[in-house]
């Protein structure tokens, strides 16, 4: 071990003893907050995996950085040390107050509600350099401006995220593991092939600890300032009864430019017989995991199972693969003021094991994940919008194949199974998390159960602009 390195180990060993008193306030804080993936359960085993005040000792306020192990899982916190007691301003980050150890008397908050600690953390992403052991690096050719006023975005999900004088915007993650995360590998590897479809990160930074690969921390990028959801965008044109197909056409294109660059710019291959027979046999398991605990998939699980026994029976040349975004939708996407489409959030889905995230996959998997947006969005709606939904479908992927020259929808089988993988996943999700969404993926479980037709031309192409309008349905959703 060199000895910056063996300095760094002793550091973070020093830190993390001194953190011990701090303990028992975070086993009562972490499972309550939004991006913690243990809710529900007790915490049986919490360590500290590394420790780092990026503020000189004694500072006040103070700032700690902590990685702790919670049951096998390592969490990225960034903590305020003050005086008690809190500035009514910060009253909603309060953590605990500490009664024993070096922070004796010291109250402990979350930091990134703390103007004064996130713009301290800005600083740190304009100058590279380490910290204990924390590595800050950046873009050269993109400097950014100091003095930018940090504000907390909410409704973060399995992140943190801060918007920085409406210029930048840092995404810290929270749960976190050894690799480099998708979301500034993909990016970066955009930006050097000339994709302008997605922000480039700007700076960022990373743990190294002995032994492994470095972890990524956080990322910041350019925030698209006027820029509207994808999700949100949808809804509003559903309300007021309005034509999507011209959005969802320039979308596809905008998502196949973004496959095709990634696909020039990382390594590919191709899913052999014997590969995809397993990709199948991963979404039987995970389907009859779900049959287990979401009780009315039962009467369809059958069916369900038939689109994936179709996919490893129909793959005798096997199937492209690359990298792609991973967890795609409509909520993953921006419209920018100047009406093109962004694609953010190339993280993918967090509980994942990053090894997974950064493996090559079908291009299919990110389109069924949009055309199961664009049914959710109808579903949310009263009465249920199907013709909206089914135009926006049709436009998309023609928006797809004028960029690739292949639609989607020429490969029914992989579409089939892609899809019927998502809303399997989306049954779980609801069941847990929000049992009044239910109806939606199971919307989608009776129609993907059906035996299926023979094979059909596909449905004419859509003009934009001319979407039918909603019909009410025929029965009220389950």
């Amino acid at each position: 071990m060199s000895e910056a390195a063996s300095a760094r180990s002793r550091l973070t060993a020093d830190r993390a003893a001194g953190i011990a008193p701090l303990e028992p306030m975070l086993r009562a804080w972490l499972p309550a907050q939004r991006w913690f993936a243990g809710k529900g359960r007790t915490i049986s085993r919490l360590r500290a995996v590394s420790a780092a005040e990026l503020l000189p000792p004694g500072s006040t306020p103070g700032l700690l950085h902590l990685l702790l192990d919670v049951d096998g899982d390592c969490y990225q916190l960034m903590l305020g040390i003050r005086p008690s007691p809190l500035p009514p301003a910060l009253g909603p980050a309060l953590i605990g107050h500490v009664d024993s150890g070096p922070y004796t008397g010291r109250t402990v908050y979350e930091a990134l509600g703390d103007p004064r600690l996130a713009s301290m953390l800005l600083e740190r992403l304009r100058s590279p350099g380490t910290l204990g052991p924390l590595r800050f690096d950046r873009d050269p050719g993109a400097p950014v401006p100091a003095g930018l006023t940090p504000r907390p975005l909410s409704g973060e999900q399995t992140n943190s995220s801060l918007i920085y004088g409406d210029s930048y915007i840092l995404k810290v993650f929270r749960r976190v593991g050894p690799g480099v995360n998708p979301d500034l590998e993909l990016p970066r590897a955009l930006a050097a092939a000339g994709c302008a479809r997605v922000p480039a990160p700007v700076a960022w930074y990373e743990a190294e600890l002995p032994g492994g690969e470095p972890l990524t921390l956080g990322v910041l990028q350019p925030y698209l300032r006027g820029s509207d959801d994808g999700w949100q965008l949808a809804l509003r044109r559903l309300g007021a009864g309005a034509d999507f197909t011209a959005e969802a056409h320039a979308l596809g294109r905008a998502t196949a430019e973004v496959h095709s660059a990634l696909a020039a710019a990382l390594p590919t291959l191709a899913l052999g017989p014997e590969q995809t027979a397993r990709l199948a046999a991963g979404m039987t398991a995970r389907l009859a995991a779900t049959v287990r605990e979401v009780p009315a998939l039962q009467p369809y699980e059958s069916g369900l199972r038939g689109a994936f026994d179709a996919l490893a029976a129909s793959r005798g040349a096997g199937v492209p693969a690359q990298r792609i975004h991973g967890d795609l939708h409509l909520g993953q996407t921006l419209r920018t003021a100047d009406g093109s489409w962004s694609l953010i959030d190339f993280e993918g889905e967090p509980a994942r094991p990053l090894a997974d995230r950064r493996r090559p996959e079908p291009a299919v998997r990110d389109i069924a994940g949009i055309l199961r947006s664009f049914d959710y969005a109808a579903r949310s709606h009263r009465p249920f919008a199907p013709a909206w939904a089914d135009a926006c479908r049709s436009a998309f992927c023609e928006g797809y194949a004028r960029t690739t020259g292949r639609d989607p929808r020429e490969d029914p089988v992989l579409l089939r199974a892609y899809e019927t993988d998502k809303a399997v996943y989306e049954a779980r999700y609801e069941s847990r998390h929000r049992p009044d969404w239910l109806h939606v993926p199971m919307a989608a479980i009776r129609r993907l159960s059906e035996p299926q037709r023979p094979a059909h031309r596909m449905p004419p192409p859509v003009t934009p602009g001319t979407t039918p309008h909603p019909k009410p349905p025929r029965r009220p959703l389950a």
